[in-house]
């Protein structure tokens, strides 16, 4: 008999993949983070990260930059979701925020200048817990995170702001 197989999944029950994000997690509407739960977590995993960004940013025809919306690391491994709109107050005790590319804590939602944006809502799963990196960048957080990521799993969102 042979064990079976868990994918790691990340999934919202605010969206579907690549669908199209409602608009009460964006910049139009209440700019509440998105439901989240995962599953499938691999073996040896000390603590998840979760980051949010566009790789569309400014406009999709020409993207120049990606966009960061939403920083978290050391959530534990015992936690199998986050609710929609939750406070800082309310992360899982031990998360610790990094920065988005508005230079805040916390969730900032979809605001395409033009297009439509796809919005990566990557969990990476790590082998270690990291230090507190004193709210880092991404770009500080995934260097941190080399050589300790042993899965990943990946939401796509998509949004076009109707103006």
């Amino acid at each position: 008999m042979t064990a079976a197989l868990t994918l790691f999944t990340l999934l919202s029950a605010s969206f579907s993949h690549l669908e199209m994000m409602p608009v009460r997690l964006t910049c139009d509407g209440e700019d509440v983070s998105p439901a989240l739960s995962w599953n499938g977590i691999p073996e040896g995993t000390q603590s998840l990260v979760l980051i949010v960004d566009d790789p569309d940013a400014p406009d999709p025809e020409a993207p120049k930059m990606t966009w960061v919306h939403w920083v978290l690391y050391n959530i534990p491994v015992a936690v199998t979701g986050l609710a929609e709109g939750i406070s800082e107050n309310d992360l899982p005790p031990g998360t610790l925020q990094g920065l988005n590319d508005w230079k805040r804590k916390g969730y900032g939602g979809p605001c395409p200048p033009i297009g439509t944006h796809r919005y990566f809502h990557k969990l990476y799963a790590l082998d270690t817990m990291l230090p507190d990196l004193n709210h880092p960048t991404k770009a500080k957080l995934m260097e941190a995170m080399q050589g300790h990521i042993i899965g990943q799993a990946e939401l796509i969102g998509q949004y076009h702001r109707n103006r």
